[in-house]
């Protein structure tokens, strides 16, 4: 009997650019690790002191987003937050829910979402034809987080810093299952800027 592996693939692993030009450039954030953090009853202030101690965040109140170092908290809903990891996959889930579990409910979601970073100096129009938000820099200011919905598609949205080219960095939070057409809208909706595949260093604020 042949013995036949699985092997994790990304959910954009065979992404192309529709059209050359630079005006919204994307990276496929493959391998972060990524976890639902729920407060428990009566442990908010507990939880807060326990992730400042271990990664020097102060939590965020609200629809914002904090980071320190690879790891970043945000604000997804009342006593909700999603947990990212650089390069964590399932391993930092396990961590949060070993060390938080007396202050919070943790859920694994590295396998269950799908991250796209944003960039470009187009990359705000294009994000337009989808998205029901004033993403202008007076109206979506670096560290905001939003649940929302971009083209029929349920997302979580936040702003990083500007790259060093003055083009403001989103990424945009997905389930995995609804990359195929996520990636429809985009390519659609980018292509008259024109539309580039980079590596996340490329654009990394």
């Amino acid at each position: 009997m042949v013995e036949r592996l699985l092997v994790p693939q990304s959910p954009f692993g065979t992404i192309a650019a529709p059209a050359a030009g630079r005006g919204v450039i994307v990276s496929d954030r493959d391998g972060l690790g990524i976890a639902t953090v729920l407060v428990r009853n009566g442990q908010a202030d507990a939880l807060a002191a326990r992730v400042k101690d271990m990664f020097g965040i102060d939590l965020p109140h609200g629809p914002r987003r904090a980071a320190s170092g690879s790891v970043a908290f945000a604000g997804t809903g009342p006593e909700t937050l999603l947990a990212t990891a650089e390069n964590g996959a399932n391993a930092f889930a396990a961590s949060l829910m070993e060390t938080l579990r007396d202050q919070a409910a943790v859920v694994d979601q590295s396998d269950g979402y799908a991250v796209l970073r944003l960039s470009g100096p187009s990359v705000r129009e294009a994000l337009a034809k989808g998205v029901s938000l004033d993403l202008h820099a007076r109206a979506f200011a670096v560290g905001d987080v939003a649940a929302t919905i971009v083209s029929h598609i349920g997302a979580t949205l936040w702003r990083l810093d500007d790259g060093k080219d003055g083009s403001p960095v989103f990424e945009v939070v997905i389930f995995r299952s609804l990359a195929g057409s996520f990636w429809d809208w985009l390519s659609e909706s980018s292509a008259e800027f024109g539309l580039t595949v980079a590596p996340p260093d490329r654009i990394r604020p």
